[in-house]
C-alpha cells in the first residue's frame, strides 16, 4: 500500500527498490515488533490511517492522534517508543511537539514528516532531537525502512542495558568485541550505535589507549557502509609529506620515487569510512585540503592540477588531547573540527570505570591463555588481594597497558597458578600502593574539576570517591556482600543501594 500520490509513483520507484535491500539489515522478529509501541501524529486522516494499517500489518503497537493537544495528553499517561510526528500540525509546530516528547521522555525516538522538505528544516528537526526526517509523499517500503531503523537501534539499546550484558559483553561481533558494565562505557556504544545508523561524522576523545580505534571499528560495522572499507590512517605516525600522498594520492613524476600515477586511500574509502586517528598531529595545509573533500568529495592527488576524483567517504576522527586547546594552539582547523564533530563520543579512562576492570581482566586471561599455551590446561588464577591491586592501580596506559600486563602474567604462570600481588612487577605496585592517606596514588589525579562550581565539583569527586570505594571493597571480599558491608562499617542494604547507584553489578567483581 502506497501513500504517497500515484503520479510521483514513477519517481520513487527505484528508490523503493533501493529502500527495500535496505530494510533486510533491521529485520526483527515478531516479538520484538509487539514489543515497539509507536504512536503517529498527524492531522490528516488519510496519512494516520495509512500509518496505522502498514505498521499494524507489521506487528507493531499503534495508536494515531490527529490533534496535537490530544496525542500529548495520551503521552502523558502512556510511554512510547516512537512518536512520528508531522512539522506542520493545526495551532502548534511540530518542533514544539518534538521538544515536548523528548523532555518528557528522552528515551522515546522521534520521527519528523512534512510535506516541505528544505535542508534547512532538516537541520532544524536533527538538531532539536528528531532521529529521523521522513518527506512526505513516501511509500510504506519507506516507513518501514524508518520505523526499522529506530526499533533496531531501540531493541540494541535495550539489549545494551538489560540483564544479559552482566557478563560484560557489550558488542560481540566476532573479532570485535567491547566489554564493559559501567554507566559511561555503555552510554558511549549507545551513541556509537546511534551515530551507526546515519552518515553523520563522529570525533572521538579518549585518553590513548582507552579504544577509540575500537569504538571507529564498531560503528563502521553497524552502518550501511559495512560491506565496504574501513580505512585507518594515524596522523602523528607519518611525516606530512607522505601523509598527505598516502591520504590524497599522487601523480607520476610528483616527486623523487614517484614512477607511476597512485590512488590514495580516500579513494580507497569510497563508499566506507575514514578512520582519521590523532588528527592535532595534521598539518595546518593538509587539514585545509582534507575541508575540500568534506565539502564537496572532491579529491586532488599531490602532483594534480585538476580533481581526480570524487568520493562518498564517512569520516570518524579521533584525538587524545582536549579539542579547545588544540584549537586554541593553532593545532586544528575550527572550521573542519566543527564539520567532523557532528556526533561527539566521549570514551572514559579506565581509572574512572573501575567496575569494568573485572569484567576486562577474565577476558583478557582466558584470551592471552588460548593464545599462549596449549589447550586443556587451566588459567591461571588471580588471589582477591591482586584483583583488589589491578582495580586500584591508576592504569595511565588504560586498557592497553591492561592488556599487556596479563599478556605477561599469562606467559610467565603456570597452569592453575594462584597469583599474587608480588608477581606484578611490570607495573611496579608489589609493594604499598597507598599514599600518606591510604588511597593508591594518582586515584584521584585530575579528578577535581576547579571550573565547575563548587557543589558540582564537590559531588562529582563524591560520585567518583563511592564508586572506586565499593568497586574495590567488593573486588577484594570476591563479591562476598556480607563481608564487604561488614568492612565498610555499612549494612548490606545501604551497600545494595549505592551499588545499584552507582550501577555496579556484585557478578563483575568475581574473579
Amino acid at each position: 500500500m502506497r501513500i504517497e500520490t500515484p503520479e510521483v509513483d514513477d519517481v520513487l520507484e527505484q528508490q523503493e527498490l533501493d529502500d527495500a535491500d535496505e530494510s533486510a539489515s533491521y529485520v526483527l522478529g515478531p516479538e520484538e515488533r509487539a514489543s515497539v509501541r509507536i504512536l503517529v501524529i498527524d492531522d490528516e486522516t488519510s496519512i494516520v490511517e495509512s500509518c496505522e494499517s502498514v505498521l499494524s500489518a507489521e506487528g507493531y503497537t499503534c495508536d494515531v492522534d490527529r490533534r496535537a493537544e490530544d496525542a500529548l495528553r495520551r503521552l502523558k499517561g502512556q510511554p512510547y517508543d516512537i512518536v512520528l510526528i508531522d512539522q506542520n500540525m493545526p495551532n502548534v509546530h511540530g518542533l514544539d511537539i518534538l521538544a515536548e516528547v523528548r523532555q518528557r521522555s528522552p528515551s522515546t525516538l522521534p520521527i519528523m514528516m512534512t510535506g516541505h522538505a528544505t535542508m534547512e528544516a532538516s537541520i532544524r528537526a536533527m538538531q532539536a532531537g528528531a532521529f529521523e526526517y521522513l518527506p512526505k509523499p513516501f511509500t510504506a517500503t519507506q516507513l518501514l525502512v524508518v520505523i526499522g531503523r529506530a526499533a533496531y537501534q531501540l531493541l540494541r539499546v535495550r539489549q545494551l542495558s538489560g540483564s544479559s550484558n552482566q557478563d560484560g559483553v557489550l558488542v560481540d561481533r566476532g573479532d570485535l568485541k567491547i566489554l564493559g558494565v559501567s554507566k559511561s562505557m555503555r552510554e558511549a556504544i549507545r551513541l556509537a550505535l546511534k551515530a551507526a545508523r546515519t552518515d553523520a561524522s563522529v570525533f572521538v576523545t579518549g585518553e590513548s589507549g582507552t579504544g577509540k580505534e575500537i569504538i571507529a571499528q564498531f560503528i563502521h560495522k553497524e552502518s550501511r557502509r559495512s560491506r565496504r572499507a574501513f580505512v585507518a590512517v594515524n596522523c602523528a605516525a607519518l611525516p606530512a609529506e607522505l601523509l598527505e600522498s598516502e591520504m590524497f594520492g599522487h601523480r607520476r613524476g610528483a616527486f623523487t620515487g614517484a614512477i607511476r600515477d597512485k590512488p590514495g586511500l580516500l579513494e580507497v574509502a569510497d563508499q566506507g569510512t575514514f578512520f582519521l586517528d590523532e588528527l592535532g598531529e595534521m598539518p595546518l595545509p593538509l587539514q585545509a585540503k582534507l575541508l575540500r573533500v568534506l565539502q564537496d568529495g572532491v579529491v586532488r592527488r599531490v602532483g594534480s592540477e585538476r580533481d581526480d576524483a570524487v568520493v562518498d567517504v564517512r569520516f570518524i576522527s579521533a584525538t587524545n588531547r582536549d579539542p579547545d586547546e588544540a584549537m586554541d594552539e593553532g593545532l586544528i582547523r575550527r572550521d573542519l573540527f566543527y564539520r567532523l564533530r557532528v556526533v561527539p563520543i566521549e570514551l572514559p579512562a579506565l581509572r574512572e570505570r573501575p567496575e569494568d576492570i573485572p569484567v576486562l581482566i577474565r577476558f583478557f586471561l582466558e584470551h592471552f591463555w588460548r593464545r599462549h599455551q596449549l589447550p586443556g590446561r587451566t588459567p591461571p588464577r588471580l588471589a582477591p588481594n591482586t584483583m583488589e591491586t589491578l582495580v586500584r592501580y591508576d592504569w595511565p596506559g588504560n586498557v592497553r597497558e591492561l592488556q599487556n600486563v596479563l599478556e605477561n602474567l599469562v606467559v610467565l604462570s603456570d597452569p592453575d597458578e594462584l597469583v599474587e600481588p608480588d608477581r606484578l612487577s611490570i607495573l611496579d605496585v608489589s609493594g604499598d600502593t597507598r599514599d600518606d592517606d591510604g588511597a593508591a596514588p594518582g586515584t584521584f589525579a585530575g579528578a577535581l574539576n576547579f571550573r565547575a562550581p563548587f557543589h558540582e565539583a564537590k559531588d562529582a569527586l563524591i560520585a567518583r570517591f563511592e564508586r572506586e570505594y565499593l568497586a574495590q571493597i567488593v573486588a577484594r571480599t570476591g563479591g562476598n556482600m556480607s563481608e564487604a558491608a561488614r568492612q565498610a562499617g555499612i549494612d548490606r542494604t545501604t551497600l545494595y543501594r549505592l551499588m545499584e547507584k552507582h550501577e555496579l553489578s556484585r557478578g563483575a567483581f568475581v574473579a
